[in-house]
């Protein structure tokens, strides 16, 4: 999987992470969706204490590590870009051949 962060994205991502030494977590949320294939993907910000767990990968990007969910990379294409949309004040989560997300949340204390 190759993610890739715009420049914007990673300006408000590094806003949010307040100078935090947290990493940030591509996490595909299905609680609440009613099944695992209608999950959403948020960012969240993580440190050593909090959401990483045993199956998550961490991946070098353009910009920042990410870790990512290794059981749930199958519901997200290979080739990814994270970007951030001033008109809405979102981030997205896109692909060549879809969004995935238009509205990604960011959750998480930096």
């Amino acid at each position: 999987m190759k993610i890739t962060i715009t420049e914007q994205a990673a300006a408000k991502i590094r806003e949010k992470m307040n100078g935090s030494s947290k990493l940030l977590k591509l996490k595909y949320e299905t609680e609440g969706c009613g099944c695992v294939m209608s999950g959403v993907p948020t960012l969240t910000a993580v440190g050593p204490d909090d959401l990483i767990e045993s199956d998550d990968v961490l991946l070098d990007t353009n910009e920042m590590p990410i870790y990512v969910e290794k059981s749930k990379m199958i519901f997200l294409d290979d080739i990814l870009k994270i970007d951030f949309s001033e008109a809405s004040n979102t981030y997205q989560l896109k692909s060549p051949n879809q969004i995935l997300n238009g509205r990604m949340a960011f959750t998480g204390k930096a």
